[in-house]
């Protein structure tokens, strides 16, 4: 198992598909300690309070039978555009030079939505990708979990 190393002031970005947390390294390489420093969180209710009750139907044509229609998956929508949303986040704050080091944690299905929506600036910082959702854990937990996990 190798040990991630992130420098003073390196941020790690620990997200969901509703919640994320900024942490910046406020130690070393040798002696780290996350900070939260900036909360990200969306209301994203299951699809079942956001559509409608069944799923519509048509038919099939002359011999009366109908076929139900997959109804959109609203939840998964707005998990979607959440990881976009960080994903542009990410880049204004690396545009503006605040880290030079990142971390990402996130549920694979994020990570992966957010891997499409990175700009070279953010891709270049990152040091270590991790498919953990670590968003619920205390911080001393997240901490111990992700410097000392193998990184992707």
């Amino acid at each position: 198992m190798s040990d991630i190393r992130l420098k003073h002031d390196g941020w790690v970005v620990v997200a969901d598909g509703s919640k994320a947390l900024f942490l910046r390294n406020s130690g070393d390489e040798k002696f780290p300690m996350l900070e939260v420093f900036r909360e990200e969180e969306q209301d994203n209710p299951p699809t079942s309070e956001q559509g409608t009750h069944r799923p519509g139907r048509m038919s099939d044509g002359g011999s009366g039978h109908r076929s139900a229609v997959a109804d959109t998956d609203w939840h998964q929508l707005a998990e979607d555009r959440f990881a976009k949303d960080l994903a542009g986040i990410l880049y204004r704050q690396a545009h503006k030079h605040n880290y030079k080091d990142l971390v990402l944690v996130a549920a694979p299905s994020v990570l992966g939505e957010m891997r499409k929506e990175l700009h070279k600036e953010v891709s270049d910082k990152i040091v270590a990708e991790i498919d953990k959702d670590l968003t619920n854990h205390p911080v001393d937990q997240i901490e111990k979990l992700v410097l000392a996990s193998d990184a992707a």
